[in-house]
This record gives structure tokens, C-alpha cells and sequence, in this order.
């Protein structure tokens, strides 16, 4: 059964480390029917990291993902408060802009900053990470939980940190409601 189209607001770590693993191609063709966006901050944070890691480069051409901007009255406001919420460090900031972007788009965030989603969740915001993203796909038969965890896997490889490892993805994910196993 196929998800109802979503818009989804991206932050770094989940573009970042696709774009490490050589697999934003796969991240496109699970979120094809979806509408994605990031920021600028975020694509900012992305291209400071293009010089150690010069795979990040294609992150900064994704035609799939549409960059948004955080600059009007209400939208700064908004940035202010999610910043305000998440912490004024400058680390923080791309998790903030994504945040304000989702609330502006009525969209969900993703993100896998756990302190940073746990704010989020406090403050009534869609929020989720990049497991839950490859659960979904799962089950809208787009992965098998095998090919998911081999991205978990590559993703943990490239120095993403994630909450189970590619073997654990689908008892991990079965666990926690996200996904159903078929018996065997």
C-alpha cells in the first residue's frame, strides 16, 4: 500500500551521508512521490563539508530536493523560535531551519539529531529520522528490510549514527511498531 504523498523538510546528516555512501539516487527514488525540501542553512553546512568529503558535492545539485529560504518576517520569527527551542549553538542552527521550514510547509522533519527531534516532538512538530524513512519504504514494498539494512549498514560505514545496525534493522524496526515482519 503506497503512503499519500508527504512533504518532507531534510536536514544534513540524512543528505550528508547519502551523498557519502554515493547513494542519493536511492533516497531520491524512495521519496519520488513525496515532496522534499531543505534549507539553505542546511545546504550551507553541507557545502563547508564538500572540501573532506567531496562526494557532499552532490548534495548541492539535488534538482529533486527544492532549497528553501528563511526570509521573511514570519519566517524569520519562526527560525528565531526553533532556535530559541533547539539551542542557539551554530550546530544547531540547521536542525532549527529545518524545523521552521517544516512547521511553515505543514511538513515532517527529518532528522537524526535525537536531542534535536526530542524537542521537536515536545513542541507538537512532525519529526522523524532516517530509519523511520527506510521503514516506510519497506512498507511501501520500495525496500526489502535486507536492501534497508545494507543501507544502514553503508550509512554506518560513512560514520552516521544510527540506532541498530543493518542486521538489526528489522527486528529493531518490528519492535518499535514501524514495520511487520511476514512469518517465516
Amino acid at each position: 500500500m503506497t503512503a499519500p504523498s508527504s512533504k518532507f523538510v531534510l536536514d544534513a546528516m540524512c543528505l550528508n551521508h547519502f551523498a557519502r555512501i554515493d547513494r542519493l539516487d536511492v533516497l531520491r527514488d524512495l521519496l519520488v512521490a513525496d515532496q522534499c525540501y531543505t534549507t539553505y542553512v542546511v545546504l550551507n553546512e553541507i557545502k563547508d563539508g564538500v572540501h573532506t568529503h567531496p562526494l557532499l558535492a552532490s548534495a548541492l545539485e539535488m534538482d529533486w530536493v527544492r532549497p528553501r529560504r528563511l526570509d521573511s518576517i514570519s519566517e524569520l520569527d519562526c527560525f528565531a523560535k526553533w532556535i530559541e527551542r533547539v539551542g542557539a549553538a551554530r550546530r544547531n542552527q540547521g536542525e532549527a531551519s529545518v524545523f521552521a521550514a517544516a512547521e511553515l510547509l505543514g511538513g515532517i522533519a527529518i532528522t537524526d539529531d535525537g536531542d534535536a527531534r526530542k524537542v521537536a516532538s515536545k513542541f507538537g512538530l512532525a519529526v522523524h529520522g532516517t530509519i523511520w524513512l527506510l521503514a516506510r519504504a519497506c512498507n511501501d514494498s520500495k525496500l526489502t528490510p535486507v536492501a534497508a539494512g545494507n543501507l544502514v549498514d553503508m550509512l554506518q560505514a560513512s560514520g552516521m549514527r544510527l540506532p541498530c545496525t543493518g542486521a538489526e534493522f528489522p527486528s529493531w524496526c518490528h519492535e518499535r511498531g514501524l514495520i511487520q515482519l511476514s512469518p517465516e
